[in-house]
């Protein structure tokens, strides 16, 4: 049986966003569940826009979640190997050249659309004559190429995620292969790569559907059988808006700087769109091991923003200290693991441990909402080391002097020893506030 290898094929035209991430990872995620190999293939042919930098940008991305490749290729090393193959289609007349330019294109697109009729190719290039193509070339016209398809069948293949499909091929246009300024069609190209490559399976999004069935064809006509195929529900926003992947804010590098983990976006993107609950994994390795393409329906995927922020705090709430050491050393958080396990439980985003440290370590305008009462907490705060266990004695002494309890108790205490309304429990705070910062804030005093 034949080791199952996939890829993933992103243009560096750009920032990668959610949803060629989700392609990324569903296709890592089944190569890896299979045992099998996960390729990455720079689709490069885009001259004009695509740079390096995106190039760079889409690797520190992959990294960064984890998703290791086992080879990788790319287009524009690759193009005298296209160019074989139109040779071989144009030698089976497979394929064939084209004069129109693309003003006189979109003339017939509207004309066919005016009188009710599909804007299907009329397939003229197969008309035109040697004497014909020769005035054209006289003319400055360079060709654009074709691939004939055999309108007169229908292509069916078992979609991994859609079920049984089917496309009349007479309702299609000979796909462009080849433009005239000579720069290859990501038609061809794939097709040639995937063979190539030896790629068992295709797992896209649903925008290209009819595109395969084109390319099962060109397979076939290469000499090869296509890969098995899975479309994939396009991604929408939360209340079914469509998203474009060109909005900043779902760029992976966007959510990396907001302090969005590797694992919040994976635990997310990895089951949307499926029966499968979302649950929260640190790591990919409990995706890999659940995963199955057969989850995943054909109704519109729902990413949420929001959802993955609280994903994100169930994750940071997993990380042991050593897990994350490093990075708040970066972010000059004191207090070690016993400040970690005060904190952890309640942040989204790790910078906010920082917010906390802060809070604990420098000095802040309390917040007096009982001034009384806050001043009866100073004077009968017990003598002696200050950690979580002095707490319940300490505002029980409180509470009997005061005769104040419940939210009229607790939060004018943490309102003046914190500054907020919410956050970790206090008692695990006031060892790295220390004593004196501690009856300065009760006080009153900025400390």
């Amino acid at each position: 049986m034949t080791a199952e290898k996939v890829r993933f094929a992103p243009s560096p035209t750009g920032l990668l966003h959610v949803g060629n991430l989700r392609t990324a990872l569903v296709n890592y995620l089944y190569a890896r569940h299979a045992g099998g190999a996960f390729m990455l293939r720079i689709d490069d042919t885009d001259e004009e826009r695509s740079t390096a930098e995106f190039e760079a940008a889409i690797r520190a991305d992959l990294a960064w979640m984890g998703m290791v490749w086992d080879m990788e290729d790319r287009q524009s090393d690759r193009l005298r190997r296209y160019d074989e193959a139109l040779q071989q289609l144009l030698a089976d007349q497979r394929a064939y050249a084209c004069y129109e330019t693309a003003e006189e294109l979109a003339l017939k697109r509207k004309s066919q659309l005016m009188a009710g009729k599909p804007p299907v190719y009329d397939r003229a290039g197969l008309r035109l004559s040697a004497a014909e193509k020769s005035e054209f070339e006289a003319q400055g016209r360079r060709p654009h190429y074709r691939f004939l398809l055999d309108q007169d069948s229908e292509v069916v293949w078992q979609d991994l995620v859609r079920g049984p499909q089917s496309i009349q091929m007479s309702s299609l246009s000979d796909p462009v292969l080849l433009r005239e300024d000579g720069r290859v069609i990501y038609t061809l190209a794939s097709v040639v790569d995937d063979l190539d490559h030896g790629i068992t399976t295709i797992l896209r999004g649903e925008d290209h559907v009819t595109n395969s069935a084109a390319q099962i064809q060109l397979f076939e006509a290469l000499g090869a059988a296509a890969p098995k195929m899975g479309h994939l529900a396009l991604l929408a926003g939360a209340e079914g808006e469509g998203l474009s992947k060109r909005l900043g804010s779902l760029s992976i590098s966007e959510l990396r700087a907001e302090g969005i983990e590797a694992g919040a976006i994976a635990s997310l993107l990895a089951r949307i769109g499926t029966s499968q609950p979302v649950e929260a994994h640190a790591g990919l390795a409990p995706l890999v091991e659940a995963f199955d393409i057969g989850h995943f329906g054909r109704a519109t995927a729902k990413f949420d923003a929001e959802e993955l922020r609280q994903l994100n705090g169930r994750i940071l709430q997993q990380y042991e200290f050593e897990a994350v050491a490093d990075r708040l050393a970066d972010l000059q958080v004191g207090g070690g693991a016993d400040f970690w396990e005060a904190v952890r439980g309640n942040l989204n985003q790790l910078a906010e441990a920082q917010d906390w440290w802060q809070i604990c370590a420098t000095a802040i305008a309390p917040v007096i909402e009982d001034s009384a009462l806050c001043t009866a907490a100073a004077d009968l705060l017990p003598d002696g080391e200050l950690d979580g266990s002095v707490w319940p004695g300490w505002t029980k002494a409180v509470a009997e002097a005061t005769g104040k309890k419940g939210r009229a108790l607790f939060m004018p205490l943490r309102l003046a020893i914190t500054g907020r309304s919410s956050g970790p429990e206090v008692a695990s705070l006031l060892s790295f506030i220390g004593r004196e910062r501690l009856i300065a804030r009760l006080r009153g005093q900025e400390a």
